[in-house]
């Protein structure tokens, strides 16, 4: 351990010289949180500067989770969650990292750890309005605000909200932008929750990992990026359920996908072809007949599942499916002719 945080601290030092002048600049406000009921952690982040999302937010699942902003060190990401990892609390890591740091007071670094432990610095330096405030699990931290009423804000809108972790950490973004938000105005947006424990996969521990790089309205179009993002998780769950064998679960699961995102017709069709390879063809139909309506080109797609093993090798099965394309072409050729 101190021979890790050794290498870490020498790190940090040799880049430091040069902060304010080589760092990102992500004025911005943020929230670092882990649910306890699921253990999920994350952070939720927006700023008016470009890509926020590519220096703000760190997190590991089982480890912890960490947002480095202001002028920006990213190494606190990776440093922050390598000695977590190996042991150190949240405030721990924070401390030792710090303590290398020759650029410290111009920082603001939010750390929690897989127990809920968590530390936040704001440097003495760090552009006002800036501050911090430290809840239960969770912590909210900003700089160059309007007003300082925004960290106040966000932790209200947190402890109030309801929902999953991501869901209470937008609520406290919507409540820090409602009170004045950066000074600058808006400009980028990102999310980034991971879950309590780590299976060994990491491309399979992240619940979301979403940025809006560059847009008016970030918080919006992160709001609906969370959205679809939850669509296309109950279809994977579907996807999974189907293969188990278990068609009622996954029927649900699709059904959410379906209510979540109304405007993405990929999610029914690949359910529909789900129900048709496990028995369950004339429930199918309606579900395929609907999205070749509305969108043609996965009518001509079809034919090509069959010999790629993802529909059956049934000549009359496809055609009953694809009579749901002709169908609608019948149809339109006789609303044209009323017409």
């Amino acid at each position: 351990m101190d021979r890790l945080f050794c290498s870490i601290a020498a790190i940090l030092v040799g880049t430091a010289v040069m902060a304010q002048a080589s760092a990102p600049r992500a004025f911005t406000f943020s929230i670092v949180a882990r649910d306890p009921a699921t253990g999920e952690m994350g952070v939720a982040v927006q700023s008016h500067w470009f890509s926020v999302g590519s220096a703000v937010p760190w997190a590991e699942a089982g480890v912890g989770a960490v947002a480095t902003q202001s002028f920006v060190d990213q190494s606190y990401g990776p440093l922050g969650l390598d000695l977590m990892r190996a042991g150190k609390s949240a405030p721990d890591a924070l401390k030792s990292l710090l303590a290398g740091d020759d650029g410290r007071e111009v920082r603001q670094v939010a750390m929690i750890d897989a127990k809920g432990r968590i530390a936040v610095h704001t440097g003495a330096k760090c552009i006002p309005a800036a501050g911090h405030e430290i809840g239960e699990q969770f912590s909210v931290e900003a700089n160059l605000m309007e007003n300082a009423k925004v960290w106040p804000a966000m932790a209200k809108a947190y402890r109030e909200a309801k929902g999953d972790l991501a869901e209470r950490m937008l609520a406290a973004l919507d409540a820090a932008q409602s009170v004045g938000g950066d000074i600058r105005g808006m400009q980028s947006a990102a999310i980034l929750v991971v879950k309590g424990q780590s299976t060994g996969k990491p491309w399979a521990d992240t619940v979301f990992n979403l940025r809006v790089e560059d847009n008016p309205a970030p918080l919006q179009e992160l709001r609906r990026l969370v959205r679809l993002q939850r669509a296309y998780n109950h279809a994977s769950a579907g996807d999974d359920l189907t293969a188990a064998g278990k068609l009622d679960e996954a029927l649900k699961e699709y059904a959410e996908a379906a209510r979540l995102a109304p405007e993405v017709q990929e999610l029914p069709y690949w359910e529909a072809v789900a129900l048709a390879s496990n028995g369950h063809l004339e429930e199918s139909l309606p579900i395929f007949k609907a999205v070749f309506e509305k969108e043609p080109r996965w009518a001509e797609l079809t034919p090509r599942l069959p010999g790629v093993d993802l529909l059956p090798k049934d000549p009359e099965l496809l055609k009953k499916i694809m009579a749901q394309a002709a169908d609608n072409k019948t149809q339109s050729k006789e609303h044209l002719s009323h017409h």
